[in-house]
């Protein structure tokens, strides 16, 4: 194959240029795989797809990239929004988001794209201490979402209860740190992971890990992102 013929090819997966778009109830974050800063923009209550879209655009309008990877904080299954967040506005379930960026979108849970740039292997238990608590598993490069956050723990009341922005705001820092090291001893006990890391934006309140677990980072979500193009032995 000549040079010429050969700069013509399209590139595989692995060679794209991704997006990574990291929604969070906050802040919408951005970064690309070809290097860069990340940036972002304010979210909150009354942001849905279409003016998320709007101001990303406006964002992202320098940068160079061929795909889009998108941690979305709900549910979703097989690339399609299910459910609405609790912590955004409405419209997103049935939003075309390969449609308005112009490129191939793969779209999956924000706990699974940090969970997904923090594996390192084997049998991994993610935990995410955000607003509310994102878990997910990933075992042997199969990556899936779990719904945690509502199973019942104490009192009537969930694991996010509990250690969620509610619980601590309403129970106190060593309370809540107390009831962390105890779900996660829970978890633990009935995922049996060979690696459990704690990332999420509360994190950083943690003075110390519950035992055998690592700290995450949130910045590892876009990692997750470029690996959901890059890593071909991934299975979402």
């Amino acid at each position: 194959m000549d040079a010429c013929t050969e700069a013509n090819q399209p590139a595989s997966d692995e060679q794209k240029i991704v997006l990574a778009v990291d929604i969070g109830g906050s802040h919408v974050k951005i970064r690309t795989s070809s290097g860069g800063e990340e940036r972002k923009f304010t979210s909150g209550a009354g942001m849905g797809p279409a003016r998320m879209m709007a101001q990303l655009k406006v964002l992202a309008q320098d940068l160079r990239f061929d795909v889009v990877a998108m941690g979305y904080p709900g549910p979703v299954v097989h690339n399609r929004i299910v459910l609405d967040p609790r912590n955004l506005g409405p419209g997103w379930v049935g939003f075309d988001f390969a449609g308005a960026f112009g490129k191939p979108v793969k779209i999956v849970n924000d706990a699974l794209m940090q969970a997904i740039g923090s594996y390192e292997g084997g049998r991994m238990l993610f935990l995410g201490l955000g607003t509310g608590l994102g878990a997910a598993m990933i075992v042997d490069h199969v990556a899936q979402p779990m719904e945690l956050a509502h199973l019942p723990y104490k009192k009537g009341k969930s694991f996010e209860a509990y250690v969620g922005e509610a619980g601590l705001e309403k129970r106190g820092r060593k309370k809540w740190r107390k009831s962390v090291f105890d779900v996660v001893e829970r978890l633990r006990a009935a995922m049996e992971p060979d690696d459990v890391v704690i990332g999420g934006g509360n994190v950083e309140k943690l003075d110390e890990m519950p035992p055998g677990a690592r700290r995450g980072d949130n910045a590892l979500a876009f990692e997750g992102g470029f690996r959901l193009w890059h890593d071909a032995a991934l299975v979402v």
